[in-house]
């Protein structure tokens, strides 16, 4: 695909299918999504980083991703290669009719649910194939009816079963997530931007429960919460590390630093650029 120079990401959707590419260098991104996920790459580089875990593809290399995870990616140039890449999302519907169809009797038996969230696949003709049909659709002149984006994420299904076992009982587990920690995963996250309903999502609630669980746990509401959290830290990194604001402010999660400054003098009663000659406020 030719495209112009541009400082953003470029991203064309098909109903499940997400093809994407842009020329800036890196390209930082939160994945969060309720669905299972396939990640191919064309061209470039992009690193996943779930907790402590790195995993890298490069160009004809893909990844599978379990629903409700959460990670970071980086999508890089490579050299003179753009990154270019595509993800296919699955989701339960689509998977529920898949498996109703199945012939249950080929589906292989005593296969524990692994806890592994990202699988580097093999490179096998199946996947090969299926992603060299969506090359063309980077072309916004050429688009994919739904009957064919329909029996692409089928292909997709059956090029996943047929590159590892272990992915069996995970497409087919259509369970509701357990619920996660609240405070657990906000603390682990509260410098991302978040939306309350991708927070609940996140930790296994619909968004009524969340916000009736959250008030078990806090007076505040969950972005008083938040901005709390972020300007405790502030101070930590202002005060015991000697960090500068134009690094602290981002570093926790705010946007600007009129916006940080502003908050913080509210919650300890001096501006950020003070901490280093006062105690810390009781």
């Amino acid at each position: 695909m030719t495209q112009e120079p541009t400082d953003t990401l470029k991203t064309i959707s098909y109903s499940g299918i997400f093809l994407s590419c842009f020329s800036e260098y890196s390209e930082k991104c939160i994945h969060a999504t309720p669905e299972h996920v396939l990640v191919y790459l064309y061209s470039g580089e992009q690193l996943i980083e779930d907790r402590n875990k790195k995993i890298v593809l490069q160009a004809g290399e893909c990844a599978f991703i379990r629903r409700d995870h959460r990670l970071k990616m980086y999508k890089n140039s490579k050299g003179e290669e753009l990154y270019k890449g595509i993800s296919l999302t699955f989701k339960r519907n689509v998977l529920r009719d898949f498996y109703s169809k199945m012939d249950k009797t080929a589906i292989p038996k005593n296969i524990a649910l692994t806890d592994e969230n990202v699988f580097k696949l093999k490179q096998t003709p199946a996947i090969e194939s299926l992603f060299q049909s969506l090359n063309p659709y980077f072309d916004n002149n050429v688009k994919p009816t739904e009957g064919v984006t329909h029996l692409k994420l089928l292909e997709g299904i059956y090029a996943l079963l047929n590159s590892s076992e272990l992915l069996y009982p995970i497409l087919f587990d259509f369970a509701e997530p357990w619920k996660v920690d609240i405070l657990e995963f906000l603390n682990e996250n509260y410098q991302d931007e978040l939306t309350m309903e991708q927070i609940a999502s996140f930790t296994g609630r619909s968004l009524a429960t969340f916000k009736r669980d959250f008030k078990k746990i806090s007076p505040l509401t969950p972005q008083k919460w938040l901005i709390k959290k972020r300007l405790e830290v502030a101070y930590f990194k202002l005060k015991e590390e000697g960090k500068k604001v134009q690094d602290v402010y981002v570093e926790v999660g705010f946007k600007n630093p009129s916006h940080f400054s502003t908050a913080f003098k509210k919650q300890y009663g001096i501006s950020p650029t003070e901490v280093g000659s006062f105690l810390p406020p009781y």
